[in-house]
């Protein structure tokens, strides 16, 4: 008897179809040996959100502990309370404070510069005392469950000093908002205060990166050992009731557009306009320029006439006057380039230093609180070479990268979750969690006009 092929042939086709590889079950999402009933987040700029040069809602609502907040639901977290800005357009503290003290967020639009050159360039605006006003007043309490606060050093959370208004003379107007008594509490009794069974902290990037944005014209870096110390008791703190945690290192300065934007030697001249300058400076043999590209001039009191040229290994900042330096010869004849728009070899090597430092106090931190470890020093390194999410390609190119967003240091909030996605993974490792990644297909990249 004849046994009929069909049985066979409609099995082969649906193994085509849907494959008849061995049914593997997806685990399911789970929490593991973390607790995420109530999650608290403690830091700085990239924690509260802050991108495009200023504080802004919608940044807010995708900053990385609101993202983590939104997956951690989904394995029995508890809501996330932020004291949100009242609109999108948000305000941003000045680089350049002795110009003016607030902006407006940055945004793509075009712009035509000192030599009549019109082309897309972020552009923002400033923001009058007056019009601040509705966003310098807060939600003061204690149900604040984002304690990370644009601009505070590791010092400033120990500071009651550090909630009092800006109308009072605080410079920073970012903890007020939020402070459970504006004057008295502090940023790290607040998050304290909260009784959190899970802590996210990114600590330290104020420290150092305060300095280095203004060309090491403030207070020198705190130390390593200074830094531990401030880590330690906010850490014994939080995470005395047992709470779990992450914690992440901090990145290297060179992989921001905002110190590489704009390179070092970029008065690029004829040997006609070399041998002019040369001229100027006759007296001074340690500026010399030649055909091609050469270092800008800086103020250095250690030089010879006050003044010396950049060389390889140190950086312009992105804050530094793009259109002076275009049409009135700034940093080459007209006047010496200040030494808040540079970071010189002393500066370089005093922020290397201590990123090394205080990532190993972090490591270190990490192993003594049990705490998940996101080391973000690799991760943007990672970024700096590219990396692939959702098939779209992202890396640090200032604007075209996708992963910063347009102040050149911030990431936008696409970047911000492919972050929230490496806590994810660092949580999921350290306590054998599954919680799902964030898609955040609502999150903005760059937006062209």
């Amino acid at each position: 008897m004849k046994k009929s092929l069909l049985p066979f042939l409609v099995l082969n086709l649906s193994c085509l179809i849907y494959s008849c590889t061995p049914d593997l079950k997806v685990p399911d999402p789970s929490a593991g040996e973390a607790n995420l009933a109530k999650s608290i987040a403690i830091g700085g700029d990239y924690l509260a959100g802050y991108q495009d040069g200023a504080l802004y809602q919608k940044g807010q609502k995708y900053s990385i502990p609101a993202l983590l907040a939104e997956q951690f639901k989904l394995v029995g977290g508890g809501g996330f309370n932020q004291a949100l800005m009242p609109d999108n357009n948000g305000l941003g503290l000045n680089s350049k404070p002795w110009e003016t003290p607030f902006l407006s967020p940055f945004k793509l639009g075009y712009k035509t510069d000192c030599k009549g050159v019109t082309a897309l360039n972020p552009n923002n605006h400033t923001i009058s005392l007056a019009s601040a006003s509705p966003y310098l007043s807060g939600i003061a309490g204690n149900s604040i469950q984002n304690m990370a606060v644009p601009f505070a050093n590791t010092a400033d959370y120990f500071n009651p000093a550090f909630g009092n208004s800006y109308s009072s003379g605080n410079k920073n107007p970012y903890y007020n908002r939020i402070a459970a008594l504006p004057g008295t509490s502090t940023i790290f009794a607040d998050a304290k205060a909260q009784n959190a069974t899970f802590v996210t902290a990114w600590l330290g990037m104020e420290d150092i990166y305060n300095y280095a944005s203004s060309g090491g014209m403030t207070t020198p870096i705190p130390s390593s050992a200074v830094f531990k110390t401030y880590v330690d008791s906010i850490l014994k703190g939080v995470t005395a009731n047992g709470a779990k945690g992450v914690i992440a290192t901090i990145p290297d300065f060179r992989v921001f557009p905002y110190y590489t934007l704009v390179p070092w030697n970029a008065a690029a001249m004829t040997q006609i306009q070399a041998d002019s300058l040369n001229d100027v400076y006759s007296l001074f043999p340690q500026i010399h320029f030649i055909a091609g590209n050469n270092g800008f001039v800086i103020v250095d009191a250690n030089a010879p006439g006050g003044g010396r040229q950049l060389h390889n290994g140190e950086y312009l900042t992105l804050s530094v006057p793009l259109d002076s330096m275009k049409c009135n010869k700034y940093g080459l004849l007209v006047s010496l380039m200040n030494n808040r728009y540079a970071l010189d070899s002393s500066e370089v090597y005093s922020i290397d230093q201590a990123i090394i430092g205080y990532n190993n106090v972090i490591r270190q931190a990490a192993a003594q609180y049990n705490l998940a470890l996101a080391d973000m020093n690799s991760y943007f390194n990672s970024v700096k070479t590219g990396i692939k999410w959702n098939g779209a390609d992202f890396n640090a190119e200032f604007v075209t990268g996708g992963f910063f967003s347009l102040d050149g240091y911030h990431p936008n909030q696409k970047g911000y979750a492919l972050i929230a996605n490496e806590f994810i993974k660092a949580i999921n490792d350290k306590y054998k969690a599954n919680i799902p990644y964030t898609m955040c297909v609502e999150c903005d990249g760059v937006l062209f006009p």
